[in-house]
């Protein structure tokens, strides 16, 4: 088609001047013509990229040669000339409508010919060719889309706007490439791989590309860039603009997924698509595409997206042996540490985290990508495992709930050692449980994934949140910390909702689900008495079903262990008590809080004295010291003990408690009242 189709154009334009007559105003449309004639050879190689494009788009001899009448302006100056000349202003250039009819030969007044320019016909449908201006129909003008010019041309550049969404091809053969590479080789149009935070779908999909040998593009939705200044999707907002809270609105979603669709076919690739959730508005495209389609999503496929289903594969996460693998080769170490192959990221994720490392550790990455071992001549750089963690941190989406502050560990906890070695051992589950999982279906069972539940419990101040932390942080995961409180709702259902949403955001990030107050919902389940308490019941009854379908870390935080239940008891795999710390706990405290500062040695601090005295929470002492330290800055000195006396005494009267009477006491020398209680008992 496309070949020739330049050639029966000139045929079309020398005739659409004869019959015009020899109205001298044509003078200057006929010498375009002879020059375009002269030109031709160069229009015919167009014509075969035009040939091979038509055949991937599907698009009939009719719809050639309407975008050969379209490119003409494009292609030639003279083109340009001619075409304004014979569309009524010379200086337009583009045809409209009623010319390109004409110059392809067929009626104004054809319905088919109508079709192949409405909005559902290939050329517009996926962005090829648009029509100009909001004149009556055969007036708008024939319009090329700048893209489908350069590639024409020679140019196979890609477009600005996808720059940000597409990714690099990182093939990686799991469990479901062969499935892929079947229902394609079948001649499915879309495949729906699911696949949960971690696992390896993208990687699965081009692994599968590559089996049959066919070059595939990559994007990610997720990548898209947002303007949060941009109005509603169901408001009226504009192509390329945001819905609520920053999110790309349905045209913006609408017009990318058209534009990676063009773009695929344009370079004869396979659309690999991640992040493919987030093309809801745009499902009917990747459905009834011109090129096949391997969309990633986070979720199984909805049913609601199209009439028909498509195959749908489950990408499962790496191995074991693939992590350390893809973590080898970007980092490049001999045997990664447990606390880098532990992390669940995807093939892509791990280059990313590689590159970041090496840049930021052993110098700048090299242009060629090379990877830059992080070890030298004694052995693996010092602190390598800790900076794959912190940017396998960064990496990840934040959530909802929760700042990224500096990165903790267990040095941060002062706890006694037994709270502390289950601390560690909870850590170290979460950094093995995929060894357990692999020894086989221990867990996953009835609807059960293969999630760890812990519950941390004890007085307020004892450090239940911060350790919740710095398990997160160890494991290189964000917390997404929930207050339940704000979860139980009086309105019968909603509490179930709630609860779900939470679920379901978190399975959308590499996080530890962390539940604060959680006795305000954990209670022992009640008798039946009202139509309350047994709706009460449905609600711990369906949190106890999605705790053991999390297939992540979920901690729970109380104040009152005696509130919980005998069945969530049966669930959880860690209870860690954070008791009242003892006078040598409080004094370890008080040493870890006031290490940072510069201290009076005039009124010398008594830790001692302070640790045997104040039976305070290791979050009232960080409150007792931040006190202290904020009246000694606004006074111009170090902190003293008078400082501490005075601030120990603010705290008390805080909390409703009364203040021990060393504390009421007046100063006196050589570290205040507390120390001189503290001699007195010696």
């Amino acid at each position: 088609v496309g070949a020739a189709v330049f050639g029966d154009l000139l045929g079309a334009l020398d005739a659409a001047l004869e019959r015009r007559g020899d109205d001298p105003a044509l003078a200057v449309a006929r010498e375009a013509w002879a020059v375009l004639e002269r030109d031709a050879a160069g229009l015919e190689e167009v014509g075969s990229r035009l040939d091979v494009l038509a055949h991937r788009l599907a698009l009939t001899d009719l719809d050639a040669r309407l975008l050969a009448v379209a490119l003409l302006p494009e292609l030639h100056p003279a083109g340009h000339l001619l075409l304004g000349v014979l569309g009524g202003d010379e200086r337009a250039g583009r045809p409209p409508v009623a010319l390109g009819y004409e110059l392809a030969g067929v009626s104004l007044v054809s319905g088919t010919a109508r079709a192949r320019l409405g909005e559902l016909a290939p050329l517009r449908r996926f962005g090829v060719l648009s029509l100009v201006g909001d004149d009556v129909f055969l007036a708008r003008r024939l319009r090329v889309g700048d893209r489908v010019v350069a590639h024409l041309v020679g140019d196979d550049t890609p477009p600005a706007a996808l720059a940000a969404v597409i990714a690099p091809a990182v093939p990686v053969a799991v469990e479901g490439t062969d499935t892929v590479a079947g229902a394609l080789a079948d001649g499915a149009p879309l495949v729906w791989v699911a696949s949960v935070p971690g696992a390896a779908g993208t990687a699965l999909a081009v692994a599968a590309c590559r089996e049959l040998d066919v070059v595939c593009l990559v994007a990610n939705l997720a990548r898209a860039v947002s303007d949060p200044g941009a109005p509603e999707a169901t408001g009226g907002a504009r192509p390329g603009g945001t819905g609520a809270a920053g999110t790309p609105s349905a045209a913006a979603v609408h017009d990318l997924v058209r534009t990676l669709l063009l773009e695929a076919a344009l370079t004869g690739s396979v659309l690999v698509l991640a992040g493919a959730e987030a093309a809801g508005p745009a499902m009917d495209l990747l459905t009834d595409a011109p090129v096949p389609v391997i969309a990633v999503g986070a979720t199984r496929w909805d049913a609601r997206w199209a009439r028909d289903l498509p195959p749908e594969v489950t990408a499962p996460r790496l191995s074991l042996g693939q992590r350390r693998d893809e973590w080898r080769a970007a980092l490049g170490l001999a045997e990664p540490a447990r606390e880098v192959t532990a992390l669940r990221l995807t093939p892509e994720e791990i280059r990313v985290v590689g590159r970041a490392v090496r840049a930021g550790m052993a110098g700048p990455v090299p242009v060629d990508g090379a990877a830059r071992p992080l070890h030298g001549a004694d052995g693996p750089v010092p602190g390598a495992a800790a900076a794959v963690t912190a940017a396998a941190r960064r990496l990840g989406r934040a959530a909802p709930t929760t700042g990224r502050g500096l990165p903790l560990t267990l040095e941060d906890l002062v706890l006694p050692d037994h709270t502390r070695a289950e601390v560690e051992r909870l850590i170290g589950w979460g950094r093995h449980r995929d060894d357990v999982l692999a020894l086989g279906p221990l867990q996953g069972k009835g609807g059960k994934a293969g999630g760890i539940a812990a519950l941390f419990s004890g007085s307020p101040g004892t450090g239940k949140t911060l350790a919740a932390h710095v398990v997160a942080d160890a494991l290189g995961m964000e917390l997404y910390q929930v207050d339940l409180t704000t979860i139980v709702d009086k309105y019968i259902g909603e509490t179930e909702k709630n609860l779900e949403r939470v679920f379901a955001e978190a399975e959308s990030l590499n996080c530890v689900l962390f539940f604060d107050e959680a006795d305000s919902l954990f209670g022992s389940r009640s008798s039946v008495n009202d139509a309350r308490d047994r709706y009460a019941n449905q609600e711990v009854a369906y949190l106890l079903q999605r705790m053991e379908s999390f297939d992540g870390i979920t901690v729970l935080a109380t104040n009152l262990r005696g509130n919980l239940d005998q069945a969530f008891a049966r669930r959880l795999h860690f209870m860690i008590h954070f008791p009242d710390p003892d006078e040598a706990t409080r004094r370890r405290l008080w040493e870890h809080h006031l290490a940072p500062l510069e201290l009076d040695a005039a009124d010398r601090v008594d830790v001692p004295a302070l640790a045997a005295h104040l039976e305070l929470a290791g979050g009232d002492i960080r409150n007792v010291v931040l006190s202290a330290t904020f009246e000694a800055v606004r006074a111009g000195r170090a902190v003293g003990m008078g400082d501490l006396h005075g601030a120990a005494a603010r705290e008390y009267a805080k909390l409703g408690r009364r203040a021990p009477a060393a504390v009421l006491a007046p100063p006196v020398a050589a570290g205040g009242a507390l120390a001189a209680a503290a001699r007195a008992t010696q």
